[in-house]
């Protein structure tokens, strides 16, 4: 109730003040709404000395900042316009738990129950395609930060506000997608009002899941409710790496061609068939397994120090992961001596074109 009076204040002050009047939540990409989500990340994301970098919020004002909670996650709540809730989700921090929800990177089903606690179950069901899987890690942060985040969301909408941007950086951007996942199955069961509108963008974001999810989740945004804006020279969306392993496939394929007919052979050529065949297929299955011994049960143990009654769910065989959602290419030119000055390759800063700065000065050439 005391968020709720707080909320209306906020939104009372925000209609008064405005310079314009605030228009409904649209579909498409917007550079300056992308910029404001920007601004707004950057005051929980960025470190202190790049943050310094970015400007405060034009048309935004913070109504709610979430403790620390799972995995050293955190997420904040803003109102755009004074029509518009923001849940802003943090990035990596400097905490060795920050960084399991990366590391933890072996895939588990996109539909089932993980055990958080011994009186805790979070259930969901990120896609209805039965294939579908995803990055345990986010997951993981997913049931933490959506637990806090739909009590405030329904405070949201008893006090009108219908319209929400769900954003996030690098780690946040990660995330981000599994809580748009989420929040879309709720809808549909009816948890979450029908006439919520939720539009996203994952910033920088690693890849969150398999192909098959990927899927899913682009049929369901894909008429402009959501993005996914990478840098070209930035690495950070290209992880977790991606291992494709045949039984990736549909069911329809040459694969069960292939194995069909090698069991036809005579004794002999069918050996031989065989032998290239698992020469073909053998080391990218044993990858998968590599995986998820080390980014899956070794992950595990790692996280059960930060939470000791979690129980890790069950992997998923695969590591398929793929680049999702509508994306926006900020592309560096190899000739912008300016671009290659203010952000060089030769950095010893890892996260040199991972930062906000430069996403921004890519912005501002998008054309």
């Amino acid at each position: 109730m005391k968020f709720l009076k707080s909320l209306l204040v906020t939104l009372c002050f925000l209609l008064s003040f405005s310079n314009s009047i605030a228009q409904d939540l649209k579909p498409g990409f917007d550079k300056a709404e992308y910029r404001e989500l920007i601004y707004i990340a950057t005051q929980s994301t960025e470190s202190p000395e790049k943050a310094k970098l970015i400007p405060q919020p034009e048309h935004s004002k913070l109504v709610y900042k979430g403790k620390s909670i799972g995995l050293d996650n955190q997420w904040e709540l803003w109102l755009k316009d004074g029509n518009t809730g923001v849940l802003c989700t943090r990035g990596t921090t400097e905490k060795g738990e920050s960084w399991l929800a990366n590391l933890y990177a072996a895939m588990t089903p996109a539909k089932g129950e993980l055990k958080i606690s011994n009186t805790e179950t979070f259930k969901y069901e990120l896609s209805t395609n039965k294939d579908a899987a995803v990055h345990t890690g986010y997951l993981l942060s997913t049931a933490f930060i959506s637990k806090e985040m739909l009590p405030k969301i329904d405070s949201c909408y008893k006090a009108g506000i219908k319209n929400f941007i769900i954003m996030g950086h690098s780690q946040g951007g990660g995330i981000s997608y599994l809580l748009t996942a989420h929040f879309y199955n709720l809808q549909s069961k009816g948890i979450i009002p029908a006439d919520i509108h939720f539009k996203t963008y994952c910033s920088a974001a690693p890849k969150p899941g398999n192909l098959y999810f990927a899927y899913d989740y682009e049929r369901k945004t894909q008429n402009g409710w959501a993005y996914n804006v990478v840098s070209a020279a930035d690495w950070v969306p290209q992880t977790p790496f991606s291992v494709e392993i045949p039984e990736d496939l549909p069911t329809v394929s040459p694969i069960g061609l292939v194995e069909e007919t090698i069991k036809k052979q005579n004794f002999f050529k069918r050996m031989f068939l065989n032998m290239v065949y698992d020469k073909a297929t053998s080391p990218s299955r044993k990858t998968v397994k590599t995986y998820q011994k080390l980014l899956g049960k070794e992950m595990a143990k790692r996280v059960k120090e930060f939470l000791p009654e979690f129980v890790p769910p069950p992997f998923y065989n695969s590591n398929n992961y793929v680049r999702t959602g509508n994306t926006i290419v900020l592309y560096p030119k190899q000739d912008d001596a300016t671009y290659y000055e203010k952000f060089p390759n030769n950095s010893k800063d890892l996260m040199i074109h991972h930062s906000f700065p430069p996403y921004l000065y890519l912005l501002d050439q998008l054309e």
